[in-house]
């Protein structure tokens, strides 16, 4: 970062914005980006011509829409639904060219449904680390849509984003000053990151033996981002395999897939093992925590699971015990995934449980289930992947440092040394 004197260029803030309806707001917004230091460069998504007096934007509308493969007379004539749909795509192209061309070292925007979903989808295109922040009127609400698997920080309008006020000042000043200090910050020093970048899935129950395998494979130059297996957590994973920056994983907790087959609140979709497979990388995979399926609070549980072996890990999750058809029909998903897979794969089985309630005395401990999920993995995966057996439990410090080293040896084998 420029110290103080230095004559370096203000960073570009991409301001994005409907100026049809919020055209006084995105102009006060670009201003105090100015304000405070950084270059705004204004996007107009609008979904409509401008209002009479609203600023010039420096990307226009009419660019945007020829973004998404169209014109802005076209988006003119749209349902309003439709419109909005193929600005956020203009967006996202636009977005992803100036990032590419180091045009924008972060982006704010403000607005309503519709400002904040063309604004979510372009800032999509920025990668994790890129600042991006939403002055939105549902920012309060449900968030996920917007959100998705970005850094995407949304700040709740608290009033309308209708006129300029005593209230809207203070919440678009904040934010404007928000989203210059990010991109006067820059990216993070060069030496971090300087090793082999690697991605982990843990649970809680799951949490003390992918510690230890993230201690020791950062104990030898390895850098790990461990993701939370709650769905969320996987989609994020795999998105971020796919940008290609990752070089292996270790992927110890599959548990969402008991929620995609057994109909659980945490499944990361059908998409979920298919990254790492597709960028033909390194893979350590275990069945962590395919011994439940997640529910929230017990009246939430379905109908038909009520009889079924339940444990309330807290007030808002109830856990059901996986039986061994249901296990046998994740195996089955799993190895179909697995077998499509053009990097290396190796499959690590702990003999002793799976996580920290399926172990001998817990409540979910069930030898006949694990072994259902072991066999069919067997009998479904490609014949030459290989799977290992281990007699330990999936937390205990001995199955951590063989899965970590695993990973290590298949890293070190891609790379020839």
């Amino acid at each position: 970062m420029p110290g103080p004197g230095s004559h370096a260029a203000p960073p570009p803030v991409a301001v994005i914005g409907t100026l049809d309806t919020k055209a006084a707001e995105i102009a006060y917004l670009a201003a105090e980006v100015a304000a405070a230091g950084a270059r705004p460069v204004l996007y107009d998504c609008a979904a409509r011509p401008p209002a009479p007096g609203a600023p010039v934007a420096d990307v226009p509308r009419a660019a945007i829409a020829a973004a998404a493969g169209s014109t802005a007379r076209a988006v003119d004539a749209m349902p309003r639904a439709d419109a909005v749909a193929a600005m956020g795509r203009g967006l996202r192209v636009l977005l992803t060219e100036a990032w590419r061309r180091g045009e924008v070292a972060a982006a704010v925007a403000a607005g309503g449904s519709g400002g904040t979903a063309i604004a979510a989808e372009g800032m999509a295109a920025l990668p994790v680390g890129t600042g991006k922040l939403i002055v939105s009127t549902v920012a309060s609400g449900n968030v996920a849509p917007y959100v998705g698997l970005r850094d995407v920080t949304l700040m709740h309008a608290v009033v309308d984003v209708a006129g300029l006020n005593r209230v809207s000042r203070a919440v678009l000043r904040n934010a404007a000053r928000a989203a210059a200090a990010m991109a006067l910050a820059g990216p993070p020093p060069a030496e971090h990151g300087a090793g082999p970048l690697v991605c982990a899935t843990m649970f809680g129950v799951t949490t003390p033996g992918v510690t230890a395998a993230r201690r020791h494979l950062e104990g030898h130059g390895f850098e790990v981002l461990v993701f939370h297996a709650t769905g969320q957590g996987g989609r994020a994973m795999e998105d971020l395999i796919d940008s290609g920056v990752v070089d292996g994983v270790l992927d110890l907790t599959t548990t969402e897939w008991a929620d995609e087959v057994v109909g659980g609140v945490l499944s990361a979709g059908p998409d979920r093992l298919r990254a790492a497979g597709r960028a033909g990388i390194p893979q350590v995979v275990a069945p962590g925590a395919l011994d439940m399926v997640n529910f929230g609070p017990p009246e939430t549980v379905p109908e038909r699971f009520r009889v079924r072996r339940l444990h309330r890990h807290n007030p808002q999750v109830t856990l059901m015990r996986t039986t061994p058809e249901e296990n046998r029909a994740i195996a089955a998903e799993i190895a179909l995934r697995l077998s499509l897979a053009r990097g290396p794969v190796l499959v690590l089985l702990p003999l002793r449980g799976v996580s920290a309630l399926d172990r001998e005395g817990e409540v979910f401990w069930d030898p006949e289930a694990d072994g259902a999920f072991r066999a069919a993995l067997r009998q479904a995966l490609r014949p030459d992947i290989p799977v290992r057996e281990v007699d330990a439990h999936i937390n205990d410090p001995a199955f951590a440092v063989e899965a970590a080293a695993a990973l290590e040896g298949l890293l070190a084998a891609r790379r020839g040394g």
